[in-house]
This record gives structure tokens, sequence and C-alpha cells, in this order.
């Protein structure tokens, strides 16, 4: 393979048309969509596609379905714009702060809950980075960052070295997390950029650096991401998985368990199961009842060993992280803040009737 076909990332329906067979009609449909919410699909992820299964979970992660029109939802579920305290900065749990530092990603999930912001919109990312700092000095109740985006791998190598050489001085942190999906599905940026790996192995000597990936199905776990994966264990840097409950891809618990069987047998624990959230244009593709969801999760995890048992199921809402526990008579669920916005919602336990197909609960602050 060449290296600018290697290297080719495909964003238009035109170039994708002859892989799926599509008719003049169904190209301009798919074109229309992708005008809307962008597409980018690197060589590398369009090359674990299986073409010959109309369903394939790698396919329906990356090219979009002709549903995605369906508005039906909310482009922001967990109430980020409130909790925004300075453009590109959210602080919604006390001892977190959140930094989005990039609108980019090195491919455009169909499944993304930031639709609204990865490859067309500016307006929330990270303007005045010596702003934030600032910010974060005078709360000294925030002990650790989490660098996310869009893709925060993505950022360039001086400018993620400018975020560790300040973040990484800061006594009150205690560890930084980067979000990224990139181990998943653009691995070459970090086995081919020298220069970006000795940054990371710098200022991992620094301070406990962690890379949170999101791994949603075993195939996603090949040799190249495999590497990744070594070259930050290699250097001291913790990985933890946070893999999305998603209809079509990984809503089956046997498909579930390998996954999470992989994750540890490589050293990368899973870390949440989230569900879906309900976000326009993904809602109707992507999420899974919650009570089947909690069967589906619960199977999985019952064929782990203790450290893939570590795993929580849970939905990011505007009060915070609920974790879905467990079933009740009568159609009801048990819930647990296991983050909480508010303090009076701190590790509270509560019970909800939930519909065979809810997907959600509305917990409005």
């Amino acid at each position: 393979m060449t290296e600018q076909k290697k290297n080719k990332v495909y964003t238009q329906a035109a170039e994708i048309s002859g892989f799926m067979g599509l008719s003049a009609d169904e190209e301009a449909s798919l074109q229309s969509i992708l005008d809307v919410y962008p597409m980018a699909i690197p060589q590398y992820y369009l090359s674990l596609i299986d073409w010959q299964n109309p369903n394939d979970p790698i396919k329906r992660m990356c090219i979009p379905s002709l549903t995605e029109t369906d508005m039906s939802g909310d482009f922001d579920t967990s109430g980020e714009a409130d909790n925004t305290v300075i453009t590109g900065l959210q602080h919604k749990y006390r001892e977190t702060a959140l930094i989005l530092s990039t609108n980019r990603c090195a491919m455009y999930c169909r499944h993304c809950f930031r639709k609204r912001l990865v490859g067309s919109n500016e307006d929330e990312i990270a303007q005045n980075f010596d702003a934030m700092l600032e910010y974060i000095k005078a709360h000294p109740e925030i002990t650790n960052i989490l660098v996310s985006g869009g893709d925060s791998l993505l950022l360039s190598n001086s400018t993620l070295e400018k975020y560790l050489r300040e973040l990484t001085a800061l006594p009150q942190l205690d560890f930084i997390r980067f979000g990224s999906r990139v181990p998943v599905v653009y691995p070459d940026r970090i086995l081919q950029d020298q220069q970006l790996q000795d940054i990371f192995k710098e200022y991992a000597k620094r301070k406990q650096l962690y890379v949170i990936t999101q791994f949603n199905h075993h195939r996603e776990l090949t040799e190249q991401a495999k590497a990744v994966i070594k070259f930050f264990i290699g250097a001291g840097i913790m990985l933890r998985n946070q893999t999305v409950l998603l209809k079509g891809v990984n809503d089956d618990p046997e498909v579930l368990k390998q996954l999470l069987r992989e994750l540890t047998a490589v050293g990368v624990s899973p870390y949440y199961i989230f569900q879906c959230r309900p976000v326009r244009g993904v809602k109707a593709q992507f999420q899974v009842p919650l009570l089947q969801g909690l069967d589906i999760v619960e199977s999985a995890k019952n064929a782990q060993n203790g450290v893939g048992k570590c795993l929580r199921y849970c939905m990011s809402t505007p009060r915070g992280k609920v974790e879905i526990v467990g079933k009740m008579p009568d159609g009801q669920m048990l819930f647990k803040f296991n983050q909480a916005k508010n303090a009076a919602d701190a590790s509270r336990v509560f019970v909800e009737q939930v519909q065979p197909e809810q997907c959600w609960l509305e917990l409005p602050c």
C-alpha cells in the first residue's frame, strides 16, 4: 500500500459509494447527511470493515445510515453547556476539570454524543489555555484534568507538550487523563511519531498520566492497536477503557464478553460501559433499552475475572453519572449516583419504574 493510500481519510459519499454498492440517489442522500454531520474514516479503520456483512459492526460505527436524519433527542444530553466555566473548560464534578481541547477527531464516530461539535463547530473548544490554567489554580479542589475533545491525541505535538508541561507542574493535580479513540481508529498517529512518543515518555515521569480509550468491539483490538497499548504501558501510562453499549455493535453478551476479556488480556482495564445517549441522529440508531442493556452487561461481566468485573454500567445525565445497578420487581430498576454534580445526590440510591423499551432517565437539574 502506498503511503498516500495508507494515510487517506474518506470524507465524501462518492469515495465509499463503490464499497457499498450505492445507487446515484442513495449516494446523494448519504452526501446530504455528510453536509450536516461530517464523515472522516481513516484508511486503516475502513480496512477493518467486512463488506460482505450488511450488518458489520465496524461499518455501523463509521459510515452513516440514511436514518441519521432522525432529529428526535437532544444535542447536549448531559448538561455540558451549564457546566462550562470558560469557553472550552467544564467543571461539573468537584475534583475534575474537563478541557474540550479540539473539535477534530481521527474518525467521526456515528454514535458520538458531541455531534453538535466535532468536525464543524469551534464555538465550545478551548481558546485561552492561560485563562483555564488560572481557573484551575484558583480551585484547589480540582485534583485531576481530563483533556478531551474531539480527540485530544489529534492535537499537534507542540500543543500536547504545552498542555503537559503546564499541567504536570501543578502540585494540586494527582493525574492527567487524555480521552482518545486514536489507539482504536488511527494507531499510526502514535506508532509512527517518535516525537510524540518521546513527549509522553518524558511527562509520564513527572506526573501520572492516563489514556482513556473507547474500544467497542473486539475486532478493533488489532495488532496495531495492541502495539499502541504496549507503548503506553511501557511508558508508565495507565490505560482504562470506556465502552459504549451500541445496538448492532456490541448488544450481544458473547460479543461484549469477548471484548472485555481481550482488553484485560492486553493490560487495559474496563472502566465504564456507558448507556448510549439520546443524541439527535444517534438515539434511534444505537440506543439499547435499559432492561435489556442490564442483562447484556451483567451476563458479559459475570464471565470476567476480577479485573474485568470492576467496570460499571452507567449513564451521564445533567445531574451526574448514574450507575445502572439492578432490577427490582414490577419493572423497577435500581440506580446509584456514581458521581454527582450536587452534594445532595452524592452516592444516592434510588428506584425508577422503567418501561420495556425505555432507554434513558430524565433527571434534569
